[in-house]
């Protein structure tokens, strides 16, 4: 079972939205009671939700890590086709329209720059983004897009590495975010001592990031925020499946809060879920856990006041 893609590369007013430079995602047929058959992707309309994928690994190999985080948003999707839809009669899903995948470039700045064009695109059109990787760099585009249609932001991620080096790479998607964007504090969730550095640590608490100083159920400071999970915050038990697996990592009930939490706060502007590497992953479990974490998401973003189409 797979996602099936057709590329598109034009845009206008069409009875379908058409992103440029993004490849339509044609989902299997499931049976009804699966989410998987909620998913649409014909027309936005109606919808209050969007997937985009962005099959891209350039940075992690630029940073010397494990390829395959490019196969990530298809083997995400294969796995939400497997979970059921059991919720209360009065419960609502939000509705889901999958906007398909970023046609990447082996050039990062082109690839960057179509992923922000992309998200450009949803917002305009009303739509809450949740990006499906590939490498924690996309979250960079990902992020410039939603800060420059809301403006100031500040950002909550899930990761086992602070991912501020300066160079070019997935490892360096939250310091350019506060260099060259308009996000002003950063919260790391699930810092890992033994796989930072202490140069990285300096400067991010010299810019204002703090570690493992919220709550899922505390305040969370700003009037928009971003949340990004790296998958390889969760434990390697947990989460094989992962560009850099985590011997000492959050457990996935741990995970989970933040998660629904921030599905649920009106004030969180965009969700990703990166670095799901499916050749590393046993028997898709990884993407099963990640799949679950996205359903959590959804479940939490229900809750918010006028959620529903």
């Amino acid at each position: 079972m797979s996602c099936k893609g057709t590329q598109v590369l034009i845009s206008g007013k069409l009875p379908r939205m058409e992103i440029e430079h993004t490849r339509k995602m044609e989902w299997p047929e499931v049976s009804k009671n699966r989410f998987g058959s909620l998913i649409r992707t014909d027309s936005p309309d109606g919808c209050q939700i969007a997937l985009l994928g962005v099959p891209d690994d350039t940075g992690v190999l630029m940073n010397h890590g494990n390829p395959g985080a490019a196969q990530g948003p298809d083997a995400l999707r294969v796995a939400l086709t497997r979970y059921g839809t059991n919720e209360p009669d009065d419960w609502v899903w939000p509705a889901v329209y999958d906007a398909g995948d970023v046609v990447t470039s082996g050039d990062l700045t082109v690839t960057h720059d179509r992923v922000t064009h992309a998200v450009n695109q949803l917002l305009d059109a009303g739509l809450f983004p949740i990006m499906l990787g590939g490498g924690h760099d996309l979250t960079f585009p990902f992020v410039r897009a939603v800060s420059k249609h809301y403006g100031e932001m500040n950002g909550i991620y899930l990761d086992a590495h602070l991912d501020v080096r300066d160079e070019e790479g997935s490892g360096m998607p939250f310091r350019k975010l506060i260099e060259d964007c308009d996000v002003k504090r950063l919260d790391l969730i699930g810092f890992s001592h033994f796989t930072n550095s202490r140069e990285h640590t300096r400067w991010f608490h010299s810019h204002g990031g703090r570690i493992d100083a919220l709550e899922p159920g505390g305040v969370w400071p700003g009037d928009n925020l971003f949340l990004s999970l790296d998958l390889d915050v969760l434990d390697v038990s947990s989460a094989p499946g992962v560009s850099a697996q985590n011997p000492m990592g959050m457990s996935v009930h741990e995970v989970a809060k933040w998660i629904n939490a921030a599905g649920a706060n009106d004030r969180v502007r965009c969700f990703d879920i990166m670095e799901l590497c499916p050749p590393n992953d046993l028997a898709g479990k990884t993407a099963r856990v990640a799949a679950h974490l996205l359903l959590t998401f959804l479940k939490g973003y229900a809750s918010r006041p006028g959620s529903h189409a």
